[in-house]
């Protein structure tokens, strides 16, 4: 299939079609930035919400270069990944000190920024200043296997790389629009999970998916490795007014980020861990269970709300609304801040 097809239909429908969002207001290549880096692993009416809280605090480079790191994951609370958000701050030290404050102007050197892929720096470069280079993510990997009736794998490399390549060859002068139209298109038409909304797709006529009633099974994605599995207790500790949390790692899983009390089961018992804490326990019962996809690992987790005599000064101690306003609490527990 010639992929050289796809470009007008393509434009044409997103000229149309293309939604109202807050980072399209204009080609701020720094609004572009951080709503790419929001929208990785999360879905574009989820993040609105976190980009316009975000920007009003931190509007420029130099607010985001400066800002405290405990202030900056509390603003990102919610949207997981927080490596994102410690990279981000990262890449602004190093536009403040190297560019004078200003975004860099290509896709080789956005790529020199921390936390900037392939695919950021290509939709950065793109969209803001029109160079003609592709932004290949999920969805667009999706579209073009459903084009091409592609069965490679899609979460192999070498297929990204050579669908970057594809798109390379056929990348319109209109480039920030073309990017962003194949995203919308898997965003809005081209769903994950076989049910794509072929009637509303600008492409219908040249797909190879949709002609041998394929879509179901296009995209393949086959992963090597299964993420490793634990089963952790979580204690909602409570002594009075005050909640016990505590701070994660500086490095490792959900680094600098607060936590609840929590271990993993099969290294002791609810009783032999509160215990070992020097907890003298009122009340203890259980509330329920839920789980947590990381990349790499899933966590199981039973909670626990346990009222105690006196604080422990091994855990940091406070009322739900300082919790609530100042504390960055890995995304893991959010089940357990909705319900405080």
């Amino acid at each position: 299939m010639d992929l050289m097809k796809i470009t007008k239909p393509l434009l044409a429908w997103y000229k149309e079609n293309a939604r109202e969002l807050p980072w399209r207001e204009d080609k701020d290549p720094y609004k572009i930035w951080i709503s790419e880096v929001m929208l990785q692993q999360t879905r574009i009416e989820a993040v609105k919400q976190y980009y316009t809280r975000f920007m009003e605090e931190l509007p420029t480079v130099s607010d985001l270069a400066t800002i405290e790191e405990e202030r900056l994951l509390k603003l990102w609370e919610g949207l997981g990944y927080y490596s994102r958000a410690k990279n981000l701050k990262k890449a602004a030290e190093k536009v403040m000190k190297e560019y004078c404050g200003t975004m860099p102007g290509s896709y080789v050197e956005l790529l020199s920024l921390p936390g900037i892929g392939e695919y950021t720096a290509g939709a950065i470069a793109s969209i803001a200043y029109d160079e003609r280079v592709p932004a290949v993510d999920g969805n667009v990997l999706r579209v073009v296997a459903r084009v091409k009736g592609s069965r490679e794998n899609v979460l192999l490399p070498e297929v990204k790389k050579q669908v970057t390549k594809e798109l390379s060859e056929i990348m319109p002068e209109e480039a920030g629009d073309f990017n962003q139209a194949l995203m919308e298109l898997g965003e809005t038409v081209c769903l994950p999970n076989g049910i794509p909304v072929c009637e509303k797709c600008p492409l219908k006529e040249f797909c190879i998916a949709r002609k041998e009633g394929i879509t179901a099974e296009i995209p393949i994605r086959e992963k090597k490795t299964e993420r490793r599995k634990e089963e952790r207790n979580v204690f909602l500790i409570r002594c009075g007014e005050e909640i016990a949390i505590r701070k994660r790692p500086e490095k490792g899983l959900l680094a600098n980020l607060y936590e609840f009390p929590n271990f993993e089961k099969k290294e002791q018992s609810v009783e032999d861990g509160l215990a070992e804490w020097g907890f003298s326990v009122k009340q203890i019962k259980e509330k329920r269970e839920y789980k947590h996809i990381f990349s790499h690992v899933e966590w199981k987790m039973s909670v626990y709300e346990v009222e105690v005599e006196e604080k422990n000064a091994e855990f940091l101690w406070a009322r739900r609304e300082e919790l609530l306003e100042k504390y960055p609490i890995a995304s893991a527990f959010a089940p357990i801040v909705a319900q405080l």
